[in-house]
């Protein structure tokens, strides 16, 4: 069993950044990725980003460039460094281990998640 732990959340005006950290615990030796998803009010949960045990990382397009996954295997901690954020980014964050392929495309199975950190964005 794993669990997750996120911080860092918080209320930022447009333009500002943010950095988010997510503490592992625990064991499971069927995952191989950990990353960020976000839920804003009234849409479906979305990856972010994602980053394998092999530092392999992974955007959606609406953050790439001003979003950066990092993560401290020593630590066991994941970190997204959020710049330049927009009003659409605000979201609650959760963060997510689980396993992930790569068949042409990414394919996510997160067992495991956060009670997530929420972000506000405004003007």
């Amino acid at each position: 069993q794993v669990q997750l732990e996120e911080s860092g959340g918080g209320w930022v005006h447009v333009g500002g950044s943010l950095r988010l950290s997510c503490a592992a615990s625990g064991s499971d030796s069927s995952v191989n990725t950990m990353g960020w998803y976000r839920q804003a009010p009234g849409k479906q949960r979305e990856m972010v980003a994602t980053v394998t045990i092999s530092g392999v990382t992974n955007y959606s397009d609406f953050v790439k460039g001003r979003f950066t996954i990092s993560r401290d295997s020593a630590k066991n901690t994941v970190f997204l460094q959020m710049d330049s954020l927009k009003l659409e980014d605000t979201a609650v964050y959760y963060c997510a281990a689980g396993r992930s392929t790569f068949r042409g495309s990414y394919y996510y199975a997160m067992n495991y998640w956060g009670e997530g950190t929420l972000v506000t964005v405004s003007s």
